[in-house]
């Protein structure tokens, strides 16, 4: 696995990492309303705070797995997680924000280009 592919599927593991913070221990911070674009008292809403720490959990695992594939060296493993998280940011541009796939693809999709340079 080239250097790289290894920086840049790290900083995509970094970005989950970062988007579990959000989701899962500052739910209802200015800067998840910012981000995300609910506003706080929206956050604060027990039900919408269950589904954004639920949503977290998927975003440490995904983390780490990806971070597993980079210390096991399994670039096969590395670009199916990084093509999961193309495909998720792809979905959510369609359906909620056409940005996401810059914003939460963005990096993964230079990963997986930089996977094919050798």
């Amino acid at each position: 696995m080239n250097t790289l592919t290894i920086i840049l599927t790290l900083l995509v593991a970094l970005e989950h990492f970062y988007i579990m913070f959000l989701e899962t221990l500052a739910t209802t911070s200015r800067r998840t309303s910012k981000v995300f674009g609910i506003d706080q008292e929206r956050l604060a809403d027990k039900n919408i705070s269950v589904l954004l720490k639920n949503q977290g959990v998927y975003n440490l695992l995904l983390a780490g797995l990806l971070i597993v594939a980079v210390v096991q060296e399994d670039l096969l493993w590395t670009r199916l997680l990084l093509s999961y998280v193309v495909l998720v940011a792809a979905y959510g541009s369609l359906t909620s924000n056409p940005t996401i796939i810059l914003k939460q693809g963005g990096l993964a999709i230079l990963a997986l280009i930089a996977s094919w340079m050798g």
